[in-house]
């Protein structure tokens, strides 16, 4: 095994931070080097992210060290500008912004879907973590567009929690707003439409219909759940075999034989399938942990992939089911 690898976080006060240093901690292969955050420099980390109390000492810091891999988990737009006043010719980057997903903005950064990219992963430097929305729904889809099997509109619902919308106070990540409540939002425009595009595309290119996506704030903290569904022409048994077979060597990715529920992947890097078929209806549901899968966990799930280690170190992590 290799030597242990350094890391260094920027932007490291939000929610996305906080998640990827409770799994840096306890990677065995990997050496915190710095946490950098403008906004609480000489702070303790734990004054923070309350719930790393007792696992480190770390301090905030206002300058960047050293290190061999770099993430960043600054607002959408930050990291672009972050890159260019403090260029990172030597240094592996994992970018957990949007900023470098869509093909138009790539640039030297590698879309970081591992179910998609997994072999080009393990040759990147440079890294771009997909959504949370666009990961829980690609998922759905990914099998049908190896298969060539997307020959109708896509419609798609999903609902996300609260810490989807990031750490910024905003009033409808208020308790008193999202408490016994659910609003839609971004109704057939949500940011991550193009992303879900590009990924079904890079499978079937020539796959020309609609996506139609309505989003939903739920009323809780963290999870995503989406229904997917087109008009097929496969049975049952045949689109599950599809999935099977398309997942069969990917870990994280699971499908399921019963209806899944949100508790069953909150607090782990997992991603559940679910498929049934009604008349010509084909369903797909899919649920992840927002900030695990789609987001930290994936980050380290692609830092893995990138070092030569087995892809599930670090990941390994119970649901908190009940």
């Amino acid at each position: 095994m290799d030597s242990k690898k350094t890391v260094g976080i920027v932007g490291g006060a939000g929610y996305t931070a906080g998640e990827l240093l409770r799994l840096l901690l306890h990677h065995p292969f990997i050496e915190i080097s710095f946490i950098h955050s403008n906004s609480q420099a000489g702070k303790a980390v734990t004054s923070i992210h309350t719930d790393l109390l007792g696992d480190t000492d770390l301090q905030f810091t206002g300058t960047l060290g050293n290190a061999d891999i770099v993430f960043l988990c600054m607002g959408h737009g930050e990291s672009r500008k972050f890159l260019g006043a403090n260029p990172m010719a030597e240094t592996i980057v994992i970018d957990l912004s949007q900023d470098f997903r869509l093909e138009a903005d790539r640039e030297d950064f590698l879309y970081g879907l591992p179910e998609l990219n997994r072999e080009k992963i393990k040759g990147a430097q440079y890294i771009a973590n997909p959504g949370c929305f666009a990961t829980c729904i690609i998922l759905g889809l990914l099998p049908l567009a190896a298969a060539n099997a997307l020959k109708n509109p896509v419609h798609i619902s999903g609902m996300t929690g609260s810490t989807g919308a990031g750490q910024s106070l905003s009033p409808t990540a208020h308790f008193s707003w999202r408490n016994n409540n659910i609003s839609v939002y971004k109704a057939f425009k949500h940011q991550h439409l193009a992303e879900i595009t590009e990924s079904v595309k890079a499978l079937q290119p020539d796959f020309a219909e609609a996506i139609h996506f309505i989003p939903y704030r739920g009323n809780f903290t963290r999870g995503i759940l989406a229904s997917s569904y087109l008009t097929s022409d496969l049975t049952e048994a045949a689109a599950i075999k599809i999935y099977e077979d398309y997942y069969q060597n990917h870990p994280f990715t699971i499908v399921s034989k019963e209806n899944p529920d949100l508790k069953q992947v909150v607090n782990t890097n997992k991603a559940l399938v679910y498929i049934e078929k009604q008349d010509d209806q084909l369903l797909i549901i899919t649920c992840i942990d927002n900030l695990l899968k789609g987001a930290s966990g994936q980050a380290v799930h692609n830092m893995n992939l990138v070092c030569g280690w087995d892809e599930s170190t670090g990941l390994r992590l119970k649901a908190g089911a009940f």
